[in-house]
Order: structure tokens, then sequence, then C-alpha cells
């Protein structure tokens, strides 16, 4: 099975510049950066030891972020890589105000660039994130003798059936993790399932929070939020952002002050919605700090990385978006930690646990249509956020399953750095 993966990913890799070039017209690659995944490293590894982090994407990497800010305090431990694959990941650690950590693109998963990767960052220790597996790069780090965990491991029925089809290729690869901390009960069973020998259920890590967040917005933008009746589409995908202009328009009969923000999942879509929802006549102003917002604006649309918390101080009512489609939804913990009620689409696989104990909290509330939005909507705009005392239960929630994973990768950079 490994040789049917590396023929895969080598058939890949011949055809990655047509990919390339097609994600570079979309605006998904950094023209300067791209070179990255081919193993043309655009940062120079420092002597000394170096432990790396990998995360798909902008959640994952945003939910180890109060875990390296402790691990970087660590002397002993020289520099600190962090890979993704996104664009909008490297984004998120621009913000990051520390020499000591730097960001990547994770090269494709040949076994040549996997090895080429090692032989560069030589890391003294390795952990991927959540369900992030790719079997070439862990092959290597097990013949290099480097040692590799699991964080916040993640892994659905779903996933599970697939990985199951192959029991003997991912017993090989899930056998090697020197250990896997578990998101969650269900992960930690199937992890065991297939062939992780040390697994413990610590908690997702996305209940944490960083000690360094910050969320600032202009005083001209602040108070326009503030003398409005405001509510916020947040991760919003394809059809979803429709849905929502219609749901405005419905409610703007009652309210007549009423401002929708929406924070695209893919601000690369911007233009697109733009052009979408001006055809149903409504006045849109796209988010920079230094325009003047016409009073009359229907439609606040955010189109840069980084201000999603921000903007989740402010308006207290928000739609999670990837939820009216099959998608699977989006972490509501950070909207949860700033006080907001959520509402949210059926299709919540992804989060089921988190939304049952928002749910049980009467802090989420699941609709189904366009209708039971607006239904819904009305109600929050009615009622206060009661949101104070869950803030702090999940807080401290967040600060155990800060402490319980700190402590386990603790006791593992202890043993190799």
């Amino acid at each position: 099975m490994l040789l049917i993966y590396r023929i895969i990913f080598n058939l890949i890799l011949f055809l990655s510049p047509l990919i390339v070039f097609i994600r570079l017209i979309k605006k998904k690659e950094s023209f300067v950066r791209f070179k990255e995944k081919f193993c043309f490293h655009s940062i120079k590894k420092i002597k000394g030891k170096l432990i790396w982090f990998h995360g798909a994407s902008v959640g994952e990497l945003q939910s180890i972020i109060p875990l390296i800010e402790k691990i970087e305090k660590n002397k002993k431990i020289k520099q600190i890589l962090v890979t993704s694959n996104t664009l909008s990941s490297s984004k998120i650690m621009e913000k990051i105000k520390s020499k000591k950590i730097i960001h990547q693109f994770f090269p494709i998963d040949t076994n040549l660039l996997s090895k080429k990767f090692l032989n560069y960052w030589k890391p003294s220790l390795v952990f991927f994130i959540d369900s992030e597996i790719w079997p070439n790069m862990i092959y290597n780090l097990n013949k290099k003798d480097i040692p590799f965990g699991l964080i916040n491991g993640r892994i659905t029925k779903k996933t599970f059936k697939r990985w199951k089809i192959f029991s003997n290729f991912s017993k090989n690869i899930f056998s090697k993790f020197s250990i896997c901390l578990s998101s969650s009960k269900e992960s930690q069973d199937y992890l065991k399932r297939l062939g992780v020998k040390n697994v413990k259920f610590i908690g997702n890590l996305k209940f944490s929070q960083s000690e360094n967040e910050k969320t600032l917005l202009d005083d001209k933008l602040k108070n326009f939020i503030n003398s409005k009746k405001t509510w916020c589409a947040s991760s919003t995908h394809k059809t979803e952002e429709k849905i929502c202009a219609l749901v405005h328009l419905n409610l703007k009969k009652t309210y007549k002050n009423l401002l929708t923000v929406i924070i695209p999942r893919h601000i690369e879509r911007v233009k697109t919605i733009k052009k979408e929802l001006e055809n149903l006549d409504l006045k849109i102003h796209l988010h920079e700090p230094k325009k003047e917002i016409d009073k009359n604006t229907d439609i606040y649309i955010v189109n840069s990385y980084g201000k999603t918390k921000s903007f989740y101080y402010y308006c207290k009512n928000i739609f999670l978006g990837g939820s009216l489609i099959k998608h699977g939804g989006q972490n509501p913990l950070e909207a949860t930690r700033y006080g907001c009620n959520i509402l949210h689409g059926p299709n919540i696989s992804n989060f089921r646990e988190i939304y049952k104990f928002l749910k049980k909290n009467n802090v989420s509330k699941q609709i189904n249509n366009q209708t039971s939005l607006i239904i819904s909507l009305k109600k929050f705009f009615a009622k206060k956020s009661s949101s104070k005392k869950i803030q702090k239960k999940i807080n401290l929630i967040g600060k155990n399953i800060l402490y319980k994973s700190y402590n386990e990768i603790n006791l593992l950079i202890k043993n190799e750095v």
C-alpha cells in the first residue's frame, strides 16, 4: 500500500506546477513562498534543538498557539517550527511576534521531499495536530528515529472506516506514534483500534486561549457596530452568504438599523460575494479601516485574516457557517469565549461533542433553513447574552486541557531535548 501511495504522490508532484499555477491565479498560494512546498526554504535553521508542529490550516494552528507560547519559554529549545498547508494559516502565524517561532509550508508528501525536509530542519521532536497523518513523512521520521506524536487527535467515524480498509497499512503508521493526545473519547477509541500504543484522552485544545489575544477594532468601526442592531455570520461558505443576505432583508422590516457582518471562511471569495449581494440591492461595505462607512450600510464584509475575534467581541449574536452545507461545521468555542449566542445548521459532524456541550448550557441553537434563522435571531435580539457563566466554565476547561497537554509534551521534551 505504501508503494501505491508513493506512486500517487509522485504523480501529484509531476502535476504540481499546473496545480500551483491554478492556485496562484485563485490567490490560494503565496507568489513568494509556494516554493517551500518543494523544500526551497525561505528561513534558515539555526544551531540547536528544534521542535516541529504541523497543522493543516487556521483552526489547527490557532488551537496550538497557547501551547507553543508556553513551550517557547524553554531555553533549551532554540527554534519552534510550525508548518501548515494553507495561505490563510500563514497569515495567522505572521501575527505571532517571536523570533523563536517560525512558519513554513508543509512539503508535498513524497518520499524524496519528506527526506529533504527532515535533512534540512533536523527536528528533535515532532507533533502533528488534529488528523494530519502523512505516511511518507511518518515513515521517514521513524526511519531517522525521530519521536513524533499526535496532539488534539481527532478521528471521525468516517475517517476510521477509511483507514480500516487498509488495516495493515494503517496499523504500520499509527503504531509508530510515541504518544497520541485525543480530543475526545471517541477519537481515543478509534486511535487505539488503529494501532496506537500510547493514547490518552486529554480534551479539545480549542477550549484553550492564547494569553496574548487582542480584540481591537478602531473607534469609528466600534461605534458604528454599537449604534446598530448587529449580528454576524462567520466562517461562511458558498451559498450561505446569500441565505444570510435574504435573512437581512427580512429582518430589516422589523429592525431598521440592522447591520449584518459577514466573515467568509475563504476571503479570496470576497469579490464574488460582494457582487452577488449587490444584485439583491443591498449596500455593501468591505472592511477597510481608513474608509468611511456609509451609515446606510446593510452588509459589512470582513476581507482580511485575523479579525474574527475582534468582531466576536462586539457582535454577540453569531451564525457559524459550514453548517447549512455538507461541510461539518466550524469550531464554536472562539465565539463562545467572547460571550456570543451561537446559531448553526444541522451539519456539525466535525464538532458534534462541543455543540452538545454548548446546547446543554443553553448557548447554541440549531437552525435548519433561512426561516428558522430569522426566527432564532429575533429571539436572540430580544434577550441578553447569558454567557458570562459559560465563559468562565470554558476558560477553566481550556486551562485544564492546556495544562495536561503541556505536561505530557514536556515529558517528551525532557527526554528528547
